[in-house]
């Protein structure tokens, strides 16, 4: 899996003092693209290079510990399935000092091309780059 710390900020919590749900999502698609980066082709390439899109269709999350402002969090990313047209992608949110799973989610997404919208199967060196961080047992 891809780790990268997250600084959890003012701006992420609600009235509650506590990670407002939707920012989990934002703070996921980000970590993605972080793994791009670290990978060489960032996701920006991907789009407008290589025109593979991997628009989000459905989510699974369950939201286990509260994130407060402040928690030393990490973000971790792996591949749960590669479909012929879709890729399942885990994202955890784990705490740095306690290693538990604040959250944790599985965004389904299809493989497209971006010049069409339409469904594709992900090219050989996609394909590579996300069976790079493929979980391989139940992580």
């Amino acid at each position: 899996m891809f780790v990268t710390p997250y600084d959890v900020r003012f701006a992420d919590v609600d009235n509650a003092g506590i990670f407002y749900y939707p920012r989990f999502f934002h703070a996921f698609h980000v970590a993605m693209e972080q793994w791009w980066d670290s990978i060489g082709r960032p996701y920006h390439v991907v789009i407008q290079e290589d025109k593979i899109g991997f628009p989000a269709v459905h989510i699974d999350s369950d939201f286990k510990i509260p994130v407060t402002f402040g928690d030393p969090v990490d973000i971790h990313v792996g591949i749960a399935r590669i479909g012929t047209t879709s890729v399942t992608i885990r994202y955890r949110f784990v705490n740095r000092e306690t290693n538990k799973v604040h959250c944790q989610a599985d965004v389904v997404t299809a493989c497209v091309n971006m010049d069409t919208f339409r469904p594709t199967p992900p090219p050989p060196h996609i394909r590579a780059a996300l069976e790079s961080i493929l979980i391989r047992d139940d992580a």
